[in-house]
């Protein structure tokens, strides 16, 4: 009677997040997944501000994450 729709995953999905309320008012730094590459950015989200960067590891290369069902977000 009612085709079963495939959930779709979301493009990008927050893997952990840290609140600044102590340090720089209102905002968070967010970590993002890009759930199709892999690829991790560091996402800031406040009052008049906002910015997104690939996140670097020590050596200076882009983290990518292996995508799996199972990746969650925080």
């Amino acid at each position: 009677m009612f085709d079963k729709k495939e959930k779709k995953r979301a493009r990008f999905i927050v893997t952990h997040e840290q609140r600044l309320e102590k340090t720089l008012g209102l905002g968070a730094l967010q970590i993002l997944v890009d759930t199709e590459t892999g690829v991790n950015y560091i996402n800031t989200v406040g009052e008049g501000y906002s910015g997104i960067t690939p996140l670097l590891g020590a050596d200076g290369r882009v983290i990518v994450t292996t995508v799996t069902d199972d990746i969650t977000e925080e």
